[in-house]
């Protein structure tokens, strides 16, 4: 007994920075409290988001006896607040990730095939995006993320390296919303810059400023464009921001669809009444799935550990991880093979999720290409005729909503879509009219995909793309 417990005051004679246990290996530092930090979250971004406490923001909110998530009703931003319009590169910023360096670090961003996992990336760029949104703004606003453009693969790095991830403000009108280009690379050496074959990745994404106290958009400062590179880069975001417009209103939410579409659907719908016409020998073959059976849906509770900068509200780049791989679990289940990530197509925040709610998730395979049915300008032929090893193309939606635990009111919170392939010939068929709608919305979409990735030089995905 004695033995035990002199063996014990020896080991809390120990520095709390040492290991206890003698080892020829590397040891992890032994210490009472662990380091500060979020799975997949960059600490250095994270120092920038969190800036107090949990517990510190949970007890001022509770001596003021203010809910942080409802407007207050009384406007806070400055009346004097600087609008001179800014350079583009005042709001530049980036990181490296030394996870060449810091096998613990590096830890947090493989997954089991030793690829780097997209959505701790997703993650880290949301939050990267806040912090050069607000070198743009100031302080004295909300700035939230409104919707992320487009997430694309250009070249997958096939090697354990340092990253880094950089970006800036590229447009801005004067108005509330602002896009930000943000991208992933090799890092590069000292002095120079990433090159072409070097970028991972690159997306861009809309925020908007809101007024602290009465949740409503305010102006930004406009940015002003000085060298040839900014003005291309500013008309690319004008050009982006018309689209978006031009896609609103479009929406088949708010039109018909189109005389191509309703043909499409019409074929679609006799080809599911010829598989059940028993005059009719054609049925439905093994590898055609109904809508309705792709689906997979969670639920969870949010935690402060994945809040925003104010506290009281989860940050975006969490809902972009935590959709993108209820995405890749819903492609893998539909094709049963591993699917290889192509794009993060247009999505949207539509409302922000507070913490202490609940967040529940579905995501629905809701296009395949090659389709089952061709449609006019599609090119390809129907399903009897296709090569049963081809690759597939496979686009799913997340849609997302948030329930208040006390009250129970929910309401949507966002739509999230993604698209991979799969070395698999697998078709989806809907059959009621809303999955006609969801149909021919991603139909759209996916021509949007291929246009871009021609426009970019890049294939419809590869075993040589990552995968999560």
């Amino acid at each position: 007994m004695a033995s035990k417990a002199s063996a014990l005051r020896h080991l809390l004679r120990l520095s709390p920075t040492r290991c206890a246990i003698p080892s020829t290996s590397q040891c992890r530092p032994f210490t009472i409290s662990a380091k500060r930090g979020t799975d997949g979250v960059f600490r250095e971004l994270t120092d920038q988001r969190v800036q107090i406490p949990w517990v510190e923001a949970f007890n001022k909110r509770q001596r003021e006896g203010q809910d942080a998530a409802q407007p207050s009703g009384k406007p806070q931003t400055p009346a004097d607040r600087d609008l001179a319009p800014k350079k583009m590169s005042d709001s530049y910023h980036s990181v490296v990730l030394p996870l060449a360096q810091d096998p613990w670090l590096l830890d947090t961003y493989l997954n089991s095939s030793g690829h780097i996992r997209l959505g701790t990336l997703f993650m880290d760029l949301d939050a990267l995006s806040g912090v050069i949104a607000y070198k743009h703004t100031g302080d004295s606003v909300t700035t939230v993320t409104a919707a992320f453009d487009r997430i694309t693969i250009n070249y997958p790095l096939h090697e354990i390296c340092d990253l880094e991830l950089s970006g800036q403000v590229t447009y801005a009108s004067g108005r509330s919303s602002m896009e930000i280009t943000l991208q992933v690379a090799k890092a590069p050496k000292l002095g120079e810059q990433a090159k072409a074959e070097d970028v991972m990745l690159t997306c861009s994404c809309t925020m908007v400023s809101l007024d602290p106290g009465t949740k409503r958009p305010v102006n930004n400062a406009p940015l002003r464009t000085d060298t040839d590179e900014e003005k291309r880069l500013y008309a690319q975001g004008e050009h982006n921001s018309r689209r978006r417009k031009d896609h609103a209103k479009r929406s088949l939410l708010k039109t018909a669809p189109n005389d191509e579409e309703s043909d499409l659907i019409h074929a679609l719908w006799q080809r599911q009444l010829k598989y059940h016409d028993p005059n009719d020998p054609l049925r439905k073959p093994d590898n055609v799935f109904s809508m309705e059976a792709t689906k997979l849906s969670t639920a969870s509770i949010m935690q402060p550990q994945y809040r925003n900068r104010h506290h009281f509200m989860i940050f975006g780049g969490f809902l972009l991880k935590s959709t993108f791989e209820l995405a890749f679990c819903c492609a893998a289940s539909f094709a049963h093979a591993r699917p290889t990530f192509v794009s993060l197509d247009p999505s949207t925040f539509e409302n922000p999720v507070p913490v202490g709610s609940v967040l529940y998730l579905t995501a629905t395979v809701v296009y395949t290409d090659p389709p089952l049915v061709a449609g006019q300008t599609n090119g390809v032929a129907p399903e009897e005729s296709r090569d049963d090893n081809q690759q597939t193309r496979v686009q799913v939606r997340v849609d997302s909503k948030v329930r208040d635990v006390e009250h129970g009111v929910s309401k949507p919170t966002g739509q999230f879509n993604y698209t991979f392939t799969v070395d698999k010939n697998v078709k989806v068929l809907p059959r009621t009219y809303t999955e006609f709608m969801m149909y021919a919305d991603a139909r759209r979409r996916a021509r949007g995909v291929i246009d871009n990735l021609e426009q970019v030089g890049s294939s419809s995905g590869t075993k040589e793309r990552v995968t999560e």
